[in-house]
């Protein structure tokens, strides 16, 4: 169910239990990357995830309002309360992919609310090499929008032999929010619509299936 973030009651079981077992290394990768003094805060990831044994990467670009402590839930995640969140949790429900299967990360993980620069896109790749590592059972990366691309293929480009030796396969896709749809175009619209449905139901059938990347 979307936006449960907004409840105090739910927000608090998640803010108590981030250092659960399964998401505490994650979360205490943010705690290391919240020590950069040139970078800033990075929100935790809620433990509504798979935390370690999710095998599915929800990559996008940069953490929204929602996520700041204080003024929205503090975490990464699919249930806080803004229109981004609610339609990734709608997607994910409508392709029957559980959050047990899940993780999210953004190309630029430290709060900027706007778009990141090259320079930031590429101080990304470490912290994403990290969470990768991780992560052994990840099975499925899903690039939502242009920045997580261009993350992505700068990842790539210094860790070459990792998608190959992993098997990930990989789903490029639009972003969730609204800006993806801001065409005055309405086929155009239509098109991201069915081509983010079409991507989330790619990345279940890989799970359901079990499939890696040569399948």
């Amino acid at each position: 169910m979307a936006r449960q973030m907004a409840e105090s009651r739910y927000r608090e079981d998640q803010w108590t239990r981030r250092y659960d077992g399964h998401i505490a290394p994650i979360n205490h990768l943010v705690d290391v990357l919240c020590q950069d003094p040139e970078r800033g805060w990075v929100p935790y990831v809620a433990p509504m995830y798979g935390g370690t044994g999710a095998r599915l990467l929800s990559l996008l670009r940069d953490p929204g309002p929602k996520t700041q402590e204080g003024k929205g839930s503090g975490f990464l995640s699919m249930e806080n309360d803004d229109a981004t969140a609610e339609a990734i949790c709608n997607y994910f429900g409508q392709a029957g992919v559980s959050a047990d299967d899940v993780i999210p990360w953004n190309a630029y993980p430290w709060y900027i609310n706007r778009k990141p620069s090259p320079d930031e896109l590429e101080a990304g790749i470490g912290p994403l090499k990290r969470l990768v590592d991780l992560l052994p059972m990840l099975r499925v990366v899903m690039l939502h929008g242009g920045d997580a691309k261009d993350v992505w293929k700068r990842f790539t480009r210094k860790h070459p032999n990792l998608v190959r030796d992993r098997q990930l396969y990989i789903i490029p896709t639009y972003h969730t929010s609204r800006q993806a749809f801001r065409h005055s175009d309405p086929a155009v619209r239509e098109t991201r619509r069915v081509h983010l449905r079409d991507s989330f139901s790619e990345a279940a059938r890989i799970l359901i299936a079990g499939l890696d990347a040569n399948q």
